[in-house]
C-alpha cells in the first residue's frame, strides 16, 4: 500500500515538502514505515541523530501499531514546548555510540550528565533476545518515571540485541540534571529497572558452550 506521511519543522526542511509518499506492504507497522523512512537519503541523516514519533490518524503511535489505507501519518520530531524533559529509547542492532546518546539528554540547564555503559565480560560474546517493541515500551515508561522521580532534565536508553562480543556494549544510560546527585540516582534507577522489567534475555557463548542467563520475573 501506499501512504504519505506528513512532515513538519527540521524534517520538513530536508524533504522539501510538507509531505511525502512511501510504499508499504500490507498488514505494515508503524516500525515499518519508520524503517522506509529512515532510508530516504533527504531524512537518514536526521533520522539517525534525532529521536522521533509517528502519529497515526492525530495519535501517537507503538511501533508495533498496524497501518491501514487512509490512514494519516505524521512523523514528529521533539517539540519546541518539550524540549526541556525528554526522554529516548531504542532498541536497535547496531552497535551503541556513548556521545551520541550523552548529546541527546544534554542541556543548557544541566550542571551533571551521569552516563553508564553495560559491556560484555568474561564471555567470547553475549546473544541478547528481546521482545523489542514491549521492552521499548517497558524502558519508555521507566525513564519517564525516573525523569520525574528525580527531577531530571533528560534521559535516555538504548539497548542491542543480537551478538554482542567481548569488550563491547550492550546497554547505555545517560540522564542530566541540574546537580549530579540527582544525574547519578535517576541513571542508576534506569538501569537497575531496565535490567529487571524490560523482557530482554541473554545467553552466554564461549567456545562450543551456550546458556542462557538466569533472571527474575518481571
Amino acid at each position: 500500500m501506499r501512504v504519505s506521511v506528513r512532515l513538519f519543522a527540521i524534517l520538513r526542511e530536508r524533504a522539501g515538502a510538507p509531505s511525502i509518499e512511501i510504499e508499504l506492504p500490507e498488514r505494515a507497522t508503524v516500525d515499518d514505515a519508520l524503517r522506509a523512512l529512515a532510508q530516504r537519503s533527504e531524512l537518514s541523516d536526521v533520522l539517525e541523530r534525532v529521536p522521533v514519533r509517528m502519529a497515526v490518524n492525530r495519535e501517537y503511535a507503538e511501533p508495533a501499531s498496524e497501518l491501514h489505507c487512509g490512514d494519516e501519518l505524521a512523523l514528529i520530531t521533539p517539540v519546541s514546548g518539550g524540549a526541556e524533559r525528554r526522554v529516548h529509547v531504542r532498541i536497535c542492532d547496531a552497535p551503541l555510540l556513548l556521545q551520541e546518546i550523552a548529546g541527546l539528554v544534554a542541556h543548557p540547564a544541566a550542571g551533571a550528565i551521569v552516563t553508564f555503559q553495560g559491556t560484555t565480560r568474561d564471555v567470547e560474546s553475549l546473544d541478547y533476545e528481546g521482545y523489542r517493541e514491549m521492552a521499548e515500551s517497558a524502558i519508555r515508561q521507566i525513564l519517564t518515571e525516573c525523569l520525574e522521580r528525580h527531577g531530571l532534565q533528560a534521559i535516555g536508553a538504548e539497548h542491542r540485541l543480537g551478538s554482542v562480543a567481548l569488550g563491547e556494549t550492550s546497554v547505555i544510560v545517560a540522564a542530566s540534571a541540574a546537580h549530579r546527585d540527582a544525574a547519578f540516582a535517576g541513571a542508576r534507577e534506569a538501569i537497575d529497572r531496565i535490567k529487571a522489567q524490560a523482557p530482554i534475555w541473554k545467553r552466554e557463548l564461549q567456545g562450543d558452550e551456550a546458556r542462557w542467563v538466569e533472571g527474575v520475573l518481571p
